[in-house]
Formats: structure tokens, C-alpha cells, sequence
């Protein structure tokens, strides 16, 4: 199979891909928020004395926890941009 054959010839193809990969990314953004944000509350859970020694990774899964929100937050804009071109 060529691979000129699967490439997106038409702007249509083009912003389909697009739009498609954008949504998967919104997607893997917000599995990472979900396993942040149950890691955090399952910390919380715990003796303050286990919290912490947790304390430092506390720190980093609030870092990415906030990190990645914003991350999709900047794909969600792209994603409407494409569904805006895509009209």
C-alpha cells in the first residue's frame, strides 16, 4: 500500500485528522487529571504521618495535576478552532 495513497489530499481530510487527534488528546489530558486527582484524594486518606512522607510527591502530582489542566485547556481551544473551520 502507498503511502501517497493514505495521505489527506483535500483540506476537509486534513482538518478531520486534525480534529481527530485533538480530541484524543483532550482525552489522554483528562485521564491524567483523573488519575491525579484520585492519587491526591486516596493521599488524603492516609495518616498525616504517611502524608508526610508522601509530601514531595504530594507536590508533584499538584504541579501536574494544575499542569495538565491548563495543557487541555489549550487543546480544548484548538479543538473548537477546527470545529469552527470545519462549518
Amino acid at each position: 500500500m502507498s503511502q501517497e495513497k493514505d495521505t489527506p489530499k483535500t483540506r476537509e481530510e486534513v482538518l478531520s485528522l486534525s480534529l481527530e487527534a485533538r480530541i484524543q488528546e483532550v482525552m489522554h489530558y483528562q485521564i491524567n487529571i483523573d488519575n491525579y486527582t484520585i492519587a491526591l484524594e486516596q493521599i488524603s486518606k492516609l495518616p498525616s504521618d504517611e502524608q508526610t512522607e508522601l509530601s514531595e510527591f504530594i507536590q508533584q502530582l499538584t504541579s501536574l495535576l494544575a499542569s495538565e489542566k491548563l495543557e487541555q485547556k489549550k487543546a480544548k481551544i484548538m479543538l473548537n478552532v477546527l470545529k469552527q473551520q470545519m462549518e
